[in-house]
């Protein structure tokens, strides 16, 4: 058993290989809470539960952190925008990013640490930079001489004499324009925290590489993100980290986005689709189905079609599950996986080989059924039921239970009253009134019911919108 992932920075898919046996250290960057979140937000979050739920499967203990970058410009812009305070703007969209992420199926991660909270340790990576010569204070603010580090930009895989550096407002007194702020001088009316070069806030960059530092140790083993925090974040991070002394990362794992019309979803382009919006819509289950289903590395087009697609999908795998349910009671998922899709995860996380490998289980196992093999039903759902549990779909599972958002505490009144409906149906169909019969099956399909007739009598399901 090898587990292999695709690696950002060798730019081909290595053996994992953990620093500690046993043991497997994550750190992915996570919100920038200046908004409530978007699909595009979630899905890194997302791609890294299933992640770490693989590892966990294959027996690996897994650390796994994830911050919160509560200080930048965006939030301090929106602050001044909306006259509110910057902590409050930070903290109401840190939890929209945890209600979403919990609302997915995303598993807390071990540690959630903020940049707010770790400026002492901030500082002393600004002074051990200055002192070791990768660092320089200029006008009350801190920059990374990049020329000093000889690997800058082997991440991303460019020239130097071609780049062209980020820069923001105040970034003054830089010996190189290429040179980037680890930290900002304070400016009137922001927040500022004392340091020995005068007062101000953070870089970006620096936060993570404090962080990481303080909960992983000087070497960890994967730092995960979205594709587009390849250059400058990730590049950035790398020189501070690895110029400070650490080894920092062994494995670089990047996400692709969730586009729509070909574009990365985002905020400043209008075109996002909020968390909390969406699962008034659909279904939480459904909406961690069409996210995190597709490789980890490929785009997403967003669109309601895709959704339907994805709805109908997931509908398909429980229904099986609770055909069987119904015949032989809850199942508990089996021990071990099948080879195939164990050998489709350990593959950089092949999750689209690994569904399938699902849905031919379910396939099966509705053959199963149809033949009245209740034990090789029983066998194949419990099958069903550990890939799922790894994938973060079981419907059984606790975290699923009741999905209130579809109403669930109202699912007895609404079975009794589709009981009545389809008595009415029966009666006709023992008279022999096919027209009405088929009349009364049409009008609930109409209504979003699916109605399966079986050797026990007809049964309903909520169907795809």
């Amino acid at each position: 058993m090898t587990i292999r992932l695709y690696d950002t920075s060798a730019r081909q898919i290595r053996d994992f290989t953990p620093l500690q046996p046993g043991c497997v250290s994550i750190y992915l960057c996570g919100a920038t809470v200046q908004a409530a979140p978007h699909i595009g937000h979630i899905r890194s979050g997302l791609n890294f539960d299933i992640m770490r739920r693989w590892f966990e499967y294959r027996g690996y203990d897994v650390t796994f952190v994830r911050n919160v970058t509560d200080i930048d410009d965006k939030i301090i812009a929106k602050s001044a925008d909306q006259n509110r305070p910057w902590w409050a703007i930070g903290y109401e969209n840190e939890r929209a990013f945890n209600d979403g992420y919990h609302a997915l199926g995303c598993r807390p991660p071990t540690y959630e640490p903020r940049a707010t909270g770790h400026i002492t340790e901030m500082v002393e990576m600004m002074r051990g930079l200055i002192e070791r010569g990768h660092a320089y204070e200029a006008d009350g603010n801190v920059y990374f001489d990049v020329r000093s580090f000889p690997g800058y930009l082997e991440l991303s895989n460019q020239e130097l004499d071609n780049l062209q550096q980020p820069s923001g407002a105040g970034e003054t007194g830089k010996r190189d324009p290429r040179d980037f702020a680890m930290w900002k001088a304070v400016k009137p009316g922001e927040p500022s925290w004392e340091t020995p070069w005068g007062r101000g806030r953070p870089g970006w960059h620096l936060e993570c590489s404090a962080m990481a530092h303080k909960y992983l140790g000087t070497a960890f083993d994967i730092h995960g993100g979205g594709l587009d925090l390849v250059f400058p974040h990730h590049e950035n991070e790398i020189a501070q980290a690895q110029a400070y002394g650490d080894e920092f990362a062994r494995y670089w794992v990047h996400n692709a986005w969730v586009t729509m019309s070909g574009e990365k979803m985002s905020k400043s382009l209008g075109n996002s689709v909020l968390v909390s919006e969406m699962v008034k819509r659909w279904r939480p289950i459904v909406l961690r189905y069409y996210l995190g289903t597709p490789h980890y590395r490929s785009m997403i087009e967003y669109s309601e079609e895709a959704l339907r697609e994805a709805e109908s999908a997931f509908a398909r795998i429980e229904g099986f599950v609770q055909r069987v349910v119904e015949k032989a009671g809850v199942v508990e998922p089996s021990a071990e996986v099948p080879l195939a899709f164990a050998e489709a995860m350990d593959d950089d996380l092949g999750v689209p080989q690994a569904l399938a490998v699902v849905h031919t289980t379910v396939r099966q196992g509705n053959s199963a059924l149809a033949a009245d093999d209740k034990e090789a039903a029983v066998a194949r759902l419990a099958e069903v039921r550990s890939m799922l549990g790894v994938l973060g779909l079981d419907p059984l599972d606790p975290q699923w239970a009741g999905e209130g958002d579809r109403g669930e505490d109202l699912h007895g009144v609404v079975d009794t009253l589709v009981r009545m409906v389809l008595d009415q149906r029966e009666a006709a169909r023992a008279r022999k009134d096919w027209p009405t019969a088929d009349a009364i099956r049409d009008q609930l399909g109409q209504s979003g019911l699916v109605i399966e007739d079986g050797p026990r009598g007809p049964r309903w399901s909520l169907g795809p919108r």
